[in-house]
């Protein structure tokens, strides 16, 4: 039976679906889908407003549930018992050691049971198998999908198969080996990864979790907007900084805000800015091209290194209703932005979640920051996920023999 309280809808066609089936993309739509291109026929799921404002008017109220009328499963209490969100938002931070004219806050999402930002899809999806009787969850991942639904449905009693690249990072694939998931590398990229579990969808009847194909994953995301809402004190922050790869993250923080400002919590939308390494900005690129131009990703952000930014269509259309912003970042920025976090602030991100955070450092030197205005950056993932692109900048002092002498020798 279709739970009434929300529908989906196309990202392109704009045509509404209501029903109790598992819905991907838009029937009609997808049609137009081929190899080596964003997808087309999204869906975005909608719940009924104007019920929601009549039953929980106060953000307290949808707090006190869960935020369960903005959530497309039909019981909370199917989440995994793991904390997934409520993640802390370091605020006071100062990248150079002095004072700043406005406010900078940390959105840590390492603080996940899997280190990532990627457990608050995998929750939901989760959820919404269990609700339905779907025994296995398969993805496509570069690693913190793969170790995110894995470690969900390790807790959850569920099947979980992941297909890699062969190249991705080894801390990543140790998480999904130890959570007991089955581990698919192949020798190919996350885009050939991609296809590869949509055609074991088809073939097999598992559930897939590929972000943008499955639109819970937007929905699972998009909770990082309601925390920050309430953790400004119910204030929309003037700009947030969010790494981008696929399109998922960024139309999720849009999503999580449009929620709130259609039940009228606020008035305007913040700014998002899309933040993307020079050598995989493949949506940032196009975001103005009336035709879709696909380079090569070359990034250590392993996490936003995607060919095809598969939400491309969802993630442009939010950006440009809202007047979003977006900046490319070298690598040579990421590593040192990864440097000044870490030496600043004490949190230790993965080179994607680092991206974010040179974007602002890159918005502070050029002076596009206004002053007594409140920033959040988002830190998608934990800086030991991905150790490989640090080790050229890390200088290992050699042992000296356990004396005093040696130690005042330092100069410490």
């Amino acid at each position: 039976m279709h739970d009434p309280r929300f529908i989906y809808k196309c990202t392109d066609c704009g045509k509404e679906f209501s029903t109790s089936e598992v819905m991907y993309l838009c029937p009609a739509c997808s049609r137009q889908n081929t190899a080596n291109a964003p997808l087309f026929g999204v869906l975005g799921i909608l719940y009924d407003y104007d019920h929601i404002k009549k039953t929980t008017p106060e953000f307290d109220d949808l707090k006190r549930n869960n935020f369960a009328s903005l959530l497309p499963i039909r019981n909370i209490e199917n989440l995994p018992s793991l904390r997934v969100g409520n993640t802390p938002l370091y605020s006071s931070v100062r990248p150079d050691g002095k004072p700043l004219p406005f406010r900078v806050h940390l959105k840590d999402d390492s603080q996940n049971p899997t280190w990532s930002f990627k457990d608050r899809a995998s929750a939901l999806v989760s959820a919404y198998a269990m609700e339905n009787k779907l025994d296995t969850i398969v993805t496509a991942s570069t690693g913190n999908a793969g170790s995110s639904i894995a470690g969900i449905c390790a807790s959850q009693n569920q099947k979980a198969v992941v297909i890699v690249p062969e190249k991705a990072p080894v801390a990543k694939l140790t998480q999904i080996i130890m959570y007991g998931a089955t581990i698919v590398p192949i020798k190919g990229t996350y885009d050939e990864a991609f296809d590869l579990s949509i055609k074991a969808t088809g073939e097999f009847g598992w559930y897939n979790r590929n972000t943008a194909y499955n639109p819970l994953t937007v929905e699972g995301k998009k909770t990082v907007s309601f925390e920050i809402f309430e953790q400004l004190q119910f204030k929309v922050p003037e700009r947030i900084f969010v790494p981008v790869g696929d399109g998922v993250i960024i139309a999720a923080v849009y999503k999580g805000f449009e929620d709130l400002l259609k039940l009228n919590m606020f008035d305007s939308m913040p700014v998002v800015v899309a933040v993307q390494a020079e050598g995989s900005d493949n949506l940032v690129r196009n975001l103005n091209s009336e035709y879709f131009r696909i380079i090569q990703s070359v990034t250590v952000a392993d996490s936003i290194s995607v060919d095809v930014p598969r939400n491309f269509h969802m993630a442009r259309k939010f950006i440009h209703k809202y007047e979003g912003e977006a900046i490319t970042v070298s690598d040579e920025e990421i590593i040192a932005a990864s440097s000044v976090l870490s030496k600043s602030t004490g949190l230790f991100a993965e080179p994607a979640g680092a991206a974010a955070f040179a974007g602002l450092l890159s918005y502070i030197q050029d002076g596009k920051i206004g002053d007594d205005s409140d920033n959040v950056v988002l830190l998608t993932g934990s800086g030991l996920k991905d150790l490989k692109p640090l080790t050229t900048k890390l200088s290992i002092p050699q042992a000296v023999d356990p004396s005093i002498e040696n130690l005042k020798k330092l100069r410490i």
